[in-house]
This record gives structure tokens, sequence and C-alpha cells, in this order.
């Protein structure tokens, strides 16, 4: 019994022995926005300005202003350097750990698992505790500095629980219970995902305690109702953030619909489970995943999520267990669509769940030999987290590099990426990300060179390959651009992008049915890719099928409205097949998007002289020409009404 005492200093040192390397760690992508540019964090007075940071933006701290009060207390402290901030976030994650192992310990000790698990609460307690604390997948919640959300609001999540469970052992309650409605309210003014809080203090009354929500309710309905107010506190803080509006203009702009979204996520959730249990090749931050067929993956989750639903009905404590699972994850991985669909921090809580079902199974087995295996699992475990650590702790122009490309700022991305290649220039990741940059400015020969040597160092490298074929593609050079894709598709044979890519290609060929069979699958695999539709258009009109290729652009502009390039091509296609208003319409919206699309400013020169707007015509001409001096056809038409010459549509 005295050893138990240390139990908790084991927690600790587990987790300062795995995170120890993550102290050094630089600023990392999202962390450049939200600490370097934000400026709400310099001051702590006046504090309005600190509990309402970004409106209307994307931003990690948008909605969140506890999380931005820390980051302020940060910068107090240390400025810009990081010491504090990962300080900080490695202790909130110890103390989750610590509250982890209380919750843990105290509902073994209940009447329903005293005599099961009571003798040996403390040991089981503490193996859930410290695996869960040194296990990879926490990487990212810890390491990567803005991702403190998650685990701050993990820590309040579990001090609600726990301060339940000590208020409804107490003779004297309401201190406790004070403190439970303290905590959720902080979680609410953290994060989102902390909606779901309330509902399980709840399950675990009646699972644990009370026996059934009636019982329940006539014991403790003060304490309910203070923690439903909580919700108050989310919806203020989402209305003040405008967070369905800039979360709904994020969504529009990643091109991602609710039912795709929620087929991804089945096959999504199959790999947290696996990685959870089997932590290896964890796609930390940079999403690579690339989902496949969601038939068996979907199966899978309906019948976990059907065995918790059946589970919960029976008031059995695995019902709780599932319940936990499923509800923190819903925020994230149901059908409210993210612009990724997939990131490890949202299985910090979840990750609870499936280390005890893991860490329960075993002693209920193997019997107090399980303790042994919990070590060795412990020590491994951290082995490996340590290395994660390091991903984080990169060359520091090549983290500066992501955070500049993901707000846009290319040349300098550019200056950071070089940097860092003059120090590491074995790194793959490095010369991919100066790759897509330079493709976004308009430099294929020199993207090509740095995804090829992306792929001389990582042949396996799938998105490498896939690109490396698009930029071939821009360039002409059709036959190596077909080999990068079907390479990409024998590592990821459900990459719908590379499926777009190949058929760009193929069309570049001439090879116009092969190029229609990949873009249709590339929308079987992904129903909201909206290039895919809009390319499979391109190769239909070039078929001379025009009123197919309108049904094409039209699609990809129901998923995505604002796509120029679609609304020019459907515009081509209407003034062809004789629509000329409907074809000033889209070309007007094309330029309203890019209003420096010289193509489009010609082409609606070419249907408002069709529709006997002879001046208007010309002012798009002479608009054209000044974006683009040497545009042959829109000289020529200018000539032409002076000469008589018959007008030319611009392909």
């Amino acid at each position: 019994m005295k050893a138990q005492k240390f139990f908790p200093l084991v927690v600790i040192a587990a987790g300062v022995l795995a995170y120890h390397n993550s102290l050094t760690g630089s600023f990392f992508h999202d962390d450049f926005q939200t600490i370097l540019e934000n400026s709400t964090i310099r001051h702590l007075w006046p504090i309005w300005p600190v509990l309402a940071p970004f409106r209307g933006s994307a931003s990690t701290v948008a909605g969140r202003p506890f999380i931005n009060l820390t980051l302020a207390v940060n910068y107090a402290i240390s400025g810009y350097n990081v010491w504090s901030y990962h300080v900080v976030n490695l202790v909130v994650h110890i103390l989750a750990g610590l509250t982890l192992y209380g919750f843990v310990r105290r509902t073994l000790l209940q009447a329903l698992l005293r005599e099961r698990f009571g003798a040996a609460s403390s040991e089981l307690a503490l193996a859930i505790a410290t695996l869960w604390v040194v296990h990879p997948m926490q990487t990212e919640s810890v390491t990567y500095i803005v991702q403190r959300a998650e685990s701050i609001m993990g820590l309040f999540y579990l001090l609600t629980l726990y301060y339940f469970i000590r208020g409804s052992e107490s003779p004297r309650p309401r201190l406790w219970y004070g403190l439970t409605v303290a905590a959720c309210a902080l979680g609410m003014a953290s994060k989102q995902v902390m909606v779901s809080a309330p509902l399980a203090v709840m399950l675990y009354d009646r699972a644990f305690l009370s026996g059934s929500f009636r019982h329940a309710w006539r014991q403790r309905w003060p304490v309910y109702l203070a923690l439903s107010a909580t919700w108050i506190v989310l919806v203020a803080t989402m209305v003040s953030a405008d967070f369905y509006a800039t979360m709904r203009k994020v969504s529009e702009a990643h091109h991602v619909g609710r039912w795709t979204y929620l087929l991804t996520e089945s096959e999504v959730i199959v790999n947290y489970l696996r990685w959870s249990v089997w932590p290896k090749d964890l796609p930390i931050l940079v999403n690579t995943f690339q989902p496949g067929s969601v038939i068996l993956p979907g199966a899978a989750i309906l019948l976990l999520l059907g065995a918790s639903v059946w589970a919960l009905r029976e008031n059995s404590i695995w019902g709780f267990v599932g319940a936990w699972f499923f509800m923190i994850l819903a925020p994230t991985s149901s059908f409210l669509p993210s612009i990724d669909p997939i990131f490890l921090h949202r299985m910090y809580l979840p990750l609870a769940a499936v280390v005890s079902v893991v860490v329960m199974g075993l002693y209920a087995v193997m019997g107090r030999l399980s303790l042994a295996v919990f070590v060795v699992m412990a020590i491994g475990l951290g082995v490996l987290t340590g290395q994660e650590n390091r991903i984080f702790s990169k060359e520091p122009h090549y983290n500066k590099g992501l955070g500049l490309a993901a707000v846009g700022r290319y040349r300098e991305a550019i200056w950071n990426y070089e940097q860092a290649l003059q120090i590491t220039p074995n790194d793959p990741d490095a010369q991919y990300d100066l790759a897509v940059v330079l493709m976004r400015l308009g430099l294929p020969q020199q993207a090509i060179n740095h995804y090829s040597r992306a792929l001389q160092l990582k042949p396996d490298f799938a998105e490498a390959h896939n690109n490396l074929g698009f930029a071939l593609a821009e360039a002409g050079r059709f036959q190596e651009a077909i080999g990068h894709c079907e390479q990409a598709l024998r590592i990821h044979p459900y990459y719908a992008e590379a499926h777009n890519n190949l058929g760009i290609a193929l069309a570049g060929q001439g090879k116009l049915l092969q190029a229609e069979e990949q873009f249709e699958q590339a929308v079987r695999i992904k129903a909201d890719l909206a290039e895919a539709y809009y390319n499979l258009g391109k190769t239909l009109k070039q078929a001379g099928q025009i009123d197919e290729a309108i049904a094409q652009y039209k699609q990809a502009l129901r998923i995505r409205p604002e796509f120029a390039e679609a609304h020019y091509n459907l515009g081509n296609s209407l003034l062809q097949a004789g629509r000329t208003n409907d074809a000033i319409r889209h070309y007007e919206h094309a330029l309203r998007i890019k209003p420096d699309y010289a193509e489009a400013h010609y082409n609606l020169g070419v249907a408002l002289e069709q529709s006997g707007k002879v001046e208007d015509a010309v002012r798009h001409w002479e608009r054209a020409l000044q974006i683009k001096p040497d545009f042959a056809e829109a000289q020529s038409e200018l000539a032409r009404l002076r000469g008589g010459n018959e007008k030319q549509v611009s392909h």
C-alpha cells in the first residue's frame, strides 16, 4: 500500500522521459499564424481582446478564448522563445495523466467493479494512465504547441468527471460539484469537443453510481442543470467567433461534402483504432490519408457503434466506454466536414477508452502477470514517442517554411525551405514541400527537379509521384507523367487525385476514352472532387460531346461554385451550343473570381459581340490585351472591326 503513494510520481516521470526532447522543438505550421501573427496575445490587459481572438477566422484559437489566454501568458513569460510554450504543453499533459489515474482508480473501486478489480485498482489505473501518457498518438497534442487546445480540453473533461466522482463520495459535496461545473465551463471555453462532457457525467452516474437516469436526476438534478448551463459558454464562444460561418467557408473552399466526409471517417476511425494498438507510420500533422473502400470499415464501425448502443441500453459499463469513444470523436469524425479528415490529436481522449479496454482485457486473461507486460509496453511506446517528437523538432527553417506556405507567403517559404535543405539536403519532405510551393508560383521545371529529388530519397512517396505526374503533364511530358501517376496508384490504389492526374496525362496524349475512365474512377472514389468533373467535361468537349461536357462542368460548380476555370470552360461550351446569354453569365462569373483572366475577357467579348454589344466587346478585348499584350486572337478581333475578318473563340 505504501508503494501506491508513489504511483503518481511514476506517471510524472514517464511523461517527462517520453517528452523531454519535445522542449527544444521550434514553432510549427499553424503556430506561425496562431502565435507569431497573433497580436491579441501580446498584452494581458485589457483582457477582452485576449478572450475574443480571430473573429471569422479558421485559426486554432478562434472561439477558444481560454487557449488564447494561455498563449498570452506564455508570451508574457518568454515572448517568442518556445521553451515556456512547450513546458505548459507538457505540464498540461502530465496533469491530464494524473487525473486519468485518479478517475480510473476511483471507478475501479465503485461497487460494480470493486470485487473483481478493487485489489488491483491502483496498479491498473497506473498502467492505463502511463500507457496513455507515453503513447505516440499523443505527440501531436503535446509537442505541437497550438494543439494544446486538445490537451487542455482533455484535462478539463477528465477533471469534470473526477470532481463529480469526488462529489458523489463526499459528505459535503458542494465544493466538488462546484469544481465539476467550473472545469466543464473552462473546457467549453477551450474547444468545442467538450460539448459531450455533461452527457458523459450523466452516463457515468447511471452506469456506476445511480443505476438509472431517473435516480441520477433525482439525486443530483442541480448539478445537471449547472452542467447544462455550461453549454451557454460554448454557444457564446462559437457565436463570438462566427464559428459556423467560418467553418462553412472553409468547408466550401476545400470542397468537402457531408456524405463523403462521413464515409471517409469510417475508415479514418478504423485507422485510429489500428494505430492505438500498433502505432506504426503515424501521419503526424501532414495528412497523407487516401480513403479506399468504405464497405468493410463502415461495417466495422457500425458494429462497434451498435454494440455500444446495446450496452448503453443494458446499462453495461462497456456502454459507457463505447459512448466515451464515439461521443468525443463525433464533432470531428462524423458528418460535420473538416478541412482534413484525419488528425491524431482528435484521439487524445478517445485513446483512453482503447487503452482501458486493452489493459482490462489483458488483466482479465493474465491476472497480475499482465503488469510486467504493461511495463514493457510503456517502455516501447515511450521510445516511439521520442522518435515522433523529432518530427516537430526538425530544422526551424523547414517548420517556418510550412507556416509561411500555409498563409500564402510563398516567396518567403521558398527561402526557408532552401535554407533548410542546405542543412539537411536529404530530407524528402522538405524537397516535396518546396516543389509544391514552386508549382503554386508557376515554376514547373524547378518543381519537377525537387519532386524527383524527393523520390530519389523516398521511392514510395505516393504524393510526390502524383504531384510530379501533374507537373510533367503541365510541361507536356505526358508519357513520363503517366508513369508517375500509375506508380502513385500502385502505392495507393484508391488515390482519387492520382486517377485525375493520370486522366490529364492521357488526355494530353489524345487517349480520350482512357482519360474519361480515369476521371470517372476519380469521382467514384471521391464524389466531391470538383477537378475531376471539370477535367471530364474538358475531355468530353474535346470529343465533341458538348451537352455531356456542360453537365460535368455544372457538377464541378455545384461542388465548388468559385471555380473560375470551370465557369470559363462552361461558358465556352454554352457559346458553342448557341446559348450566348448563358455563356456571358458564366464568363462574367469567372471574371468576378479572377479579374485578370485574359481568355475569359476575350471570349466574353466574342459573346457580347454576338449579342450586338460591340462597344462592350471591344472593352473586354482591350482588357485582354492589357493583361496579355501578345494575345493574338484579341489583336485579330480588334483589327477585324476595321478589316471584316471572322471572329475566333479562344480555347
